[in-house]
C-alpha cells in the first residue's frame, strides 16, 4: 500500500501535519469501521453465554488475539490484552515473586512507565542498576555484560527510545540474559508500530506495547509472555476455572490475566490495526521512515542555532527526532509550529525526566515523530518554518 493511497484513510491529515506519533498515532477509517461494526452489529460480552451475539463477539475477540500475536511473530506464548504498555509492565512487576537481594537492570533512557515500576520495588529490597547511554544516545553492549550477573532477576529495556529514537540491541541483550538465567522484558511501545518485530527471534520473556501508537484505539495494550508465569494483577470474573467457598482455580491462557469485561471493541480494533500494518508492510514502513528521518536530520543539521539529540545514523534509530533551538523553550517552538504551519509536534520531557537530567535539558526537547502517512513535503514545510524561525535569532 503506497503512502499516497493510505493517506485517504486519515482525514485529519487534510487539516494538519501530524508529527506527534510517538505520543499517539492517528487511527485509520477501516479500524474505526471494525470497532463500530462490533457496537452496531454484534455487541455482547465475551465468554459468557451461548446466544448468537456472544458467540460472534467471543470468536472475533479470540481472533484478534491471534492477529496481534502473528503481528509480533509470537508463534508460542501468551498474548494478553491490557490498557496500555504501562499496565503491561506493571503486571510483570507485580506478578513476579521478588526476594530481598534480587536486582533489576534498566537504562537511563526509559520512559517512566519502564522505570517507576522497578524503582518502587526498592521498597522490597530489590536493587536497581541503571545503565547510562553514550554521548550519542547509543549503548555499549559491554555495559550490559558488566551489569547483568547471577543476581539479576530481570532486565527491562526499551526496544527504541521515545526521546532519542535509539534502537537498542535487544537480541544481543537477550543472549547475555540467557547466560545468567535472567529474564528480559522489552518495552516495545516505540518499536512495534515502526519495525518488523519477532519476539521469538529477539528471545525476550516479556514484550509490551500499546495499541494507540500503532493505528489502534486508546485504552488498549499488549503483554506477551513466553511463559505464563506471573500472578494475575486482578482476580474476578472470566479468569477462573472453578470457585468454591474455600478456594478458586485459575483458568489457562490469556483469560487468566483478563479479569472482568475487557475492552472488546478495542481488542477487535487492535487486531484490525495489526492487519492494516501488515498490509502496508512493516519493512516498507521501516524503509519509508528511514528516508524521512534521513531528510529531517540532514535538514535540521543545516540550520543555525539548532541542537539535535540522539544517533546521527538513521539506521541506529527510529523516526523519533528530538532537537532544541538556542534561546527558545521547547514549548514555545512547538506552539509556533502549530500556529504558523499547523504542524503538530510534542515538547517537554516526554515522561523521561532521568534522561533529561542526564542530558542537562530542564525544559526537555521538541520532538518530531514520524509514521507511515507522513511525507517528504511535510518535512520540507517543517524545515522551512524552522529556517524562518531561526533566521530571526
Amino acid at each position: 500500500m503506497r503512502n499516497t493511497e493510505l493517506r485517504k484513510d486519515f482525514p485529519l491529515l487534510n487539516d494538519v501535519i501530524y508529527f506527534d506519533n510517538a505520543a499517539t498515532s492517528l487511527i485509520p477509517e477501516p479500524v474505526i469501521d471494525i470497532m463500530n461494526e462490533f457496537e452496531r452489529m454484534y455487541r455482547a460480552n465475551v465468554g459468557r453465554g451461548v446466544h448468537r451475539l456472544t458467540s460472534v463477539a467471543s470468536q472475533k475477540y479470540f481472533n484478534a488475539h491471534q492477529k496481534v500475536a502473528r503481528f509480533i511473530g509470537a508463534d508460542a506464548g501468551t498474548t494478553v490484552l491490557t490498557k496500555n504498555t504501562t499496565e503491561a509492565i506493571n503486571m510483570v512487576a507485580c506478578g513476579l515473586k521478588w526476594s530481598k537481594g534480587d536486582s533489576i537492570v534498566t537504562t537511563a533512557i526509559e520512559h517512566h512507565s519502564n522505570f517507576l515500576p522497578w524503582m518502587r520495588l526498592r521498597q522490597r529490597g530489590v536493587g536497581m542498576n541503571v545503565i547510562m547511554p553514550q554521548s550519542d544516545g547509543t549503548f555499549d553492549l559491554s555495559d550490559f555484560e558488566l551489569a547483568i550477573n547471577d543476581n539479576t532477576r530481570l532486565v527491562a529495556v526499551s526496544h527504541a527510545s521515545n526521546v532519542l529514537g535509539t534502537i537498542l540491541p535487544v537480541k544481543e541483550i537477550a543472549a547475555i540474559c540467557e547466560e545468567h538465567a535472567t529474564r528480559l522484558l522489552v518495552d516495545g511501545a516505540q518499536s512495534a508500530p515502526h519495525l518488523p518485530v519477532n519476539v521469538m527471534d529477539i528471545g525476550c520473556d516479556y514484550f509490551c506495547f500499546s495499541g494507540h501508537k500503532m493505528l489502534g484505539p486508546t485504552g488498549t495494550g499488549i503483554l506477551w509472555m513466553k511463559d505464563n508465569n506471573i500472578s494475575p494483577l486482578l482476580v474476578g470474573g472470566g479468569m477462573i476455572e472453578s470457585v468454591s467457598i474455600e478456594e478458586y482455580t485459575l483458568t489457562e491462557g490469556y483469560q487468566r490475566h483478563e479479569a472482568g469485561t475487557p475492552h472488546i471493541a478495542g481488542m477487535i480494533g487492535l487486531g484490525g490495526a495489526a492487519e492494516y500494518l501488515e498490509k502496508a508492510g512493516m519493512n516498507d514502513i521501516k524503509k519509508h521512515e528511514e528516508e524521512l528521518t534521513r531528510k529531517l536530520l540532514t535538514g535540521l543539521a543545516s540550520l543555525e542555532h539548532v541542537h539535535i539529540y540522539g544517533p546521527e545514523n538513521d539506521k541506529d534509530r527510529i523516526g523519533v527526532v528530538s532537537f532544541n533551538i538556542e534561546g527558545m523553550h521547547p514549548h514555545e517552538v512547538s506552539h509556533i509550529l502549530d500556529e504558523a504551519s499547523s504542524i503538530m509536534t510534542r515538547s517537554g520531557e516526554h515522561c523521561c525526566q532521568p534522561l533529561m537530567k542526564y542530558l542537562g535539558l530542564p525544559g526537555g526537547t521538541v520532538r518530531v515523530s514520524l509514521y507511515l502517512y507522513n511525507t517528504e513535503e511535510e518535512i520540507d514545510l517543517l524545515l522551512d518554518t524552522l529556517e524562518e524561525l531561526t533566521r530571526r535569532l
